[in-house]
């Protein structure tokens, strides 16, 4: 048993002061208030957060950030950066990259991540002798770096849509294929999950899965993908850029959104990540559904991908969560009040989400969204996920502790607990110099300087 005395923590009532948090293995059994500290208690000075969700990930774009903004360019020309990228990964530059990846998270106060892995093959498309060796080294970099992960792994089939129909995968591209919805689950089914692991599944976008296999894989995650008998979560990226609406429309006739409805795919089980560009229609769509939907707004200023209808969606009944997706930055504090940053540039409005709904939706949705209903709350019988943020840093001093979403940063991050077990304390991630570990993977994965 451990014992965590937080000097204000945010339990589901609001921020309450001199809060002790006991901890029986993985979850947290009770909770006492207005307490003060005793010598064996674990003290956290500052504001004490349940454990926050990256709800959409692609761990090695890491190797990207400040390399992708030279001459211009646009989404397109950055996805070529990405490729080139992806081109060098195998199972071991994989997991050293994505293991020093997820560590930056969890210092920046992340405990749960949503990883949408496509790269499943070799170059030439044959599968390794493992055929999950890409996802096994994914579950073996979280593990290490003490996060829990949902493995979204990701139908992958076609190599673009335009008005004359599918395109075929690229030399690119054959990493990422498995022929066939049927192909990819059977593939999925091996997979395994553990105590901080689980398996999920996407469909990368409705460019990437023809009509007719869309709802195959619906159906398979309805059916637990053979890794385990009730649904799991699905995920999809969908209309992040203005030609995929576009091409959707030529082809079909209507919306990408519109297309997934009709196939089965939208439901309380999935999420639709960006859901930038979106008209009335699909965003009743997305609310009357519940379905979820996940906002990367770092990322979409950063590829000029536009602005969401964040607050349209909340209305309407789906569910939000935030994710880092390329990792332009790593900082849910950053995610998290862009939401609110961006409504008031759309609107000229303030106070579009107040700071206990921006912290909801990066933390007990966010979790809810990875398939972990249990987490992201400070709560009897909850997953015993905390982070703890400081009051007293050069960013912090002065705000309120209700307010410190709007002040904070990932460096303001002191302590992170996963499972009841210290992961971050003082700043420091307990395997080591995180930016080391970046610098090594790095160096193995990047062409020129």
């Amino acid at each position: 048993m451990t014992t965590f005395w937080s000097e204000h923590a945010l339990l589901p009532s609001g921020i309450t002061n001199g809060v002790r948090t006991t901890v029986s293995e993985d979850r947290i059994t009770a909770i006492d208030v207005r307490t003060h500290p005793r010598p064996h208690d674990i003290k956290l000075h500052g504001v004490t957060f349940p454990g926050l969700a990256n709800v959409h990930s692609h761990a090695f774009h890491r190797g990207l950030r400040g390399r992708t903004h030279g001459n211009g360019g646009d989404f397109w020309s950055w996805r070529e950066r990405m490729y080139s990228l992806m081109s060098h990964l195998q199972p071991d530059t994989y997991l050293d990259l994505a293991r020093a990846t997820f560590a930056e998270m969890v210092l920046a106060g992340f405990t749960c991540v949503g990883e949408f892995h496509y790269v499943h093959h070799q170059e030439d498309g044959t599968p390794y002798p493992d055929p999950n060796a890409m996802g096994h080294a994914v579950q073996q970099a979280a593990a290490e770096a003490g996060i829990r992960l949902t493995l979204l792994d990701t139908c992958y089939l076609t190599g673009g849509l335009d008005g004359s129909g599918y395109l075929p995968l690229d030399p690119y591209q054959r990493r990422f294929g498995d022929g066939t919805a049927e192909g990819w689950a059977a593939r999925v089914g091996q997979l395994r999950e553990g105590p901080m692991s689980r398996v999920g599944a996407a469909i990368h976008s409705v460019r990437a899965v023809p009509r007719e296999q869309l709802g195959v894989v619906a159906e398979a995650a309805r059916a637990g993908l053979g890794v385990h008998r009730s649904p799991v979560p699905l995920h999809v990226h969908l209309s992040e850029q203005l030609a995929e609406n576009a091409a959707t429309l030529a082809c079909y006739g209507r919306t990408p959104t519109q297309l997934l409805h009709e196939q089965g795919v939208l439901g309380p089980m999935t999420t639709a990540v960006h859901a930038t560009h979106l008209t009335e229609e699909d965003v009743r769509l997305l609310g009357d559904s519940g379905t979820g939907t996940c906002f990367c707004p770092l990322t979409e200023r950063d590829l000029a991908d536009g602005i969401g209808p964040a607050r349209d969606l909340h209305r309407a009944g789906a569910r939000l969560s935030i994710g880092t997706d390329q990792h332009v930055s790593i900082d849910p504090w950053g995610e998290l009040r862009s939401l609110e940053m961006h409504e008031r540039l759309v609107t000229n409005e303030r106070g579009r989400f107040d700071p206990a709904e921006l912290v909801d939706f990066g933390t007990r949705q966010g979790y809810a969204s990875l398939g972990w209903e249990d987490g992201g709350r400070l709560e009897v019988g909850a997953l015993a996920d905390l982070c703890n943020v400081r009051l007293d840093s050069v960013r912090t001093v002065g705000a309120k502790p209700a307010q410190v979403v709007f002040a904070a940063t990932a460096g303001d991050v002191d302590t992170v607990v996963v499972g009841g077990q210290p992961v971050v304390e003082g700043g420091r991630h307990r395997i080591g110099s995180v930016a080391l570990m970046l610098r090594t993977a790095l160096d193995a994965l990047l062409e020129e300087p």
